[in-house]
């Protein structure tokens, strides 16, 4: 598969009274991939190197979620999960299209996970990456992510739990994740969205509770490292024990981007799976 020409460029809409920054290429079956968490995410930095491959074979979207990236947050609001699907439900209503594949990283695996729940018409397959559910003691990286305060050391930190080998972190990267979360007002908007830790050093972690998933009948592909730091990986075999149509593949020395650190793997596994 070769990668079609697409560049950073991105192009905006209005859904949900968010203007909402997205980027689309391609033709064929949709496909919507959803950003992870933390400070500095976006679509594009979550999703830049397999875009274009994708966008080969099927018709891929990448919104910025409310309050992420370049995507409007509004000081008033209550951002939480069900916000949250309702804002990616009025994109696709936006987008004209009625029914997707997802591919979702963290959280945003998990945010498709609770569309498919709500709106189970709208989901038609599910990509899962490094994705948390049911309950778990928070991580170290996790950890991390929450605690960043704007200083490139707390970025170092909290970007150093992503991969299982960080020789690729590049200053570069740490920079540009920098530069989109200390541009006016992104700190205030990420600790809005991503409250800092109080109190106990291992509060609980609540992600889509395990017997919620019992009730989907979507074919699921479940990917995750054996060595990801941020969501533990016995959330990947506890998904898979409870959604009726998974697969499950683990990867060993591999942490949280497995679409970075498994990018070959991760574009044929995802492409035989969705065709």
């Amino acid at each position: 598969m070769t990668a079609i020409n697409v560049t950073a460029e991105s192009k905006t809409l209005t859904a949900f009274d968010h203007r909402t920054n997205y980027h689309d290429a391609g033709e064929g079956a949709p496909v919507v991939l959803l950003h992870g968490s933390g400070a500095g995410v976006s679509a594009w930095a979550n999703w830049n190197k397999v875009f274009p491959v994708l966008a080969q074979g099927f018709r891929v979207v990448a919104p910025d979620i409310a309050g992420f990236g370049m995507t409007e947050l509004k000081p008033d609001a209550r951002y939480d999960i069900k916000l949250w699907v309702a804002h990616f439900v009025a994109i696709l209503d936006e987008l004209g299209l009625e029914r997707v594949s997802v591919v979702g990283n963290s959280f945003g695996g998990a945010l498709g996970l609770a569309t498919a729940l709500s709106n189970p018409d709208r989901i038609d397959k599910l990509v899962l990456l490094g994705t948390p559910c049911g309950e778990f003691p928070m991580t170290d990286g996790l950890r991390a992510q929450l605690e960043f305060d704007g200083t490139i050391e707390s970025m170092r930190r909290a970007v150093s739990y992503f991969p299982y080998d960080d020789s690729i972190i590049t200053e570069e990267l740490i920079q540009r994740r920098l530069e989109a979360a200390t541009r006016a007002g992104a700190l205030e908007a990420f600790r809005k969205l991503m409250p800092a830790p109080q109190g106990d050093d291992r509060p609980t972690v609540r992600g889509i509770p395990v017997k919620a998933l019992k009730m989907l009948e979507h074919n699921a592909l479940i990917l995750h490292g054996r060595d990801d730091r941020v969501v533990p990986f016995d959330c990947a075999v506890e998904m898979h024990g409870a959604l009726k149509n998974s697969q499950l593949h683990s990867f060993g020395c591999c942490g949280h981007w497995v679409q970075i650190e498994r990018e070959a793997a991760f574009l044929k596994l995802v492409t035989d799976f969705l065709n």
